[in-house]
């Protein structure tokens, strides 16, 4: 008797039904995964191709001059951006210089001191500040930071460093500092988780070998954790910098929302977020519409290139 012949009939239609499927599953898989990326590529250009052709009257009026005046008075239609792309740089570097180290040092506690038993319940609060609404840090801001920075930090920074322009002038609940202080706390817990995640895919046999070679901790975290975790590291401030330069909600409710330049943190800014969502609803139709969209544009260019930069970084750090 052949193979074929012994081979029951309902499994070799069950064989038959699997091939089948092989056949008709395997293509259709991938014709879905490139449907689904095909669909996010024409969702950016869709969205990319709408914010400049908004914004064309406004560039073709303005031009790159756009960039470079600060002046924004809407009776006379005349708009400019630098005020608020200045707002924009020195809130979210400022935040990323407040929150930098802080999620290192927090990332190093949680995988390398934290007795076991903490850890897991440190990270997850640490973590749940990236889920508080941004409208309710704003809220925040505004009832307990901004009088205790005006009443009591700002007095305090004064008093020692008058004499630098960043900490000189006039007391303010409403101002670039401020801003920066909101702006911390919300890149602090994406800069944090991700950082934790990169230290613990640190190589335990390399901690090893640094403490039998007579490291304290703080050298084994120097030598091996840091050195490896680097490009992780410049990721997440990437991600915690995108976060901080599109804010909007929170940003707005303590900045103050001014278009000037003024070198004290203490001074009431704005940002190019928050400007176009404080401003758009009660915009002139036209070209102060346009304007807004503008920056909306500018915005969108910048945000591409830090994150093209960021890919660069990591790629150069990464192969050293």
């Amino acid at each position: 008797m052949s193979t074929a012949s012994a081979t029951p009939p309902r499994r070799r239609l069950a064989d038959a039904q699997v091939k089948l499927s092989d056949r008709i599953g395997e293509p259709a898989f991938h014709i879905l995964c490139g449907l689904a990326a095909l669909i996010a590529v024409a969702l950016i250009i869709w969205i990319a191709e709408t914010v400049f052709d908004k914004a064309s009257p406004a560039i073709s009026h303005f031009g790159l001059g756009f960039l470079t005046n600060k002046t924004w008075d809407p009776v006379h239609n005349h708009y400019g951006a630098a005020a608020l792309i200045y707002g924009t740089f020195v809130s979210s570097l400022l935040a990323l210089i407040l929150a930098t180290p802080l999620a290192i040092l927090i990332a190093i506690f949680l995988t390398e001191l934290a007795p076991q038993f903490i850890r897991r319940p440190i990270a997850i609060l640490v973590e749940l500040m990236a889920a508080i609404p941004s409208v309710i840090l704003g809220l925040w801001g505004i009832i307990i930071l901004g009088p205790f920075m005006e009443n009591h930090l700002e007095p305090f920074l004064h008093s020692f460093l008058s004499w630098i322009p960043l900490f000189s002038g006039s007391y303010s609940p409403l101002g670039m500092l401020p801003a920066a202080l909101i702006l911390t706390f919300m890149a602090l817990p994406i800069i944090t988780a991700i950082t934790r995640e990169v230290f613990q895919t640190a190589d335990p046999a390399l901690k090893e070998g640094a403490y039998a070679l007579g490291a304290t901790r703080w050298e084994m975290v120097r030598m091996t954790v840091l050195p490896i975790s680097r490009p992780g590291i410049v990721g997440a401030v990437i991600l915690g910098l995108g976060r901080a330069l599109g804010e909007a909600i929170a940003v707005t409710q303590v900045i103050g929302n001014v278009t000037q330049i003024k070198a004290s943190l203490f001074q009431p800014a704005g940002t190019m977020a928050s400007w176009i969502a404080n401003s758009y609803q009660s915009a002139n139709p036209g070209l102060g519409q346009s304007s807004l969209i503008y920056l909306a544009a500018i915005l969108l260019v910048i945000s591409v290139i830090v994150n093209l930069g960021a890919r660069q970084i990591i790629r150069r750090t990464g192969t050293r």
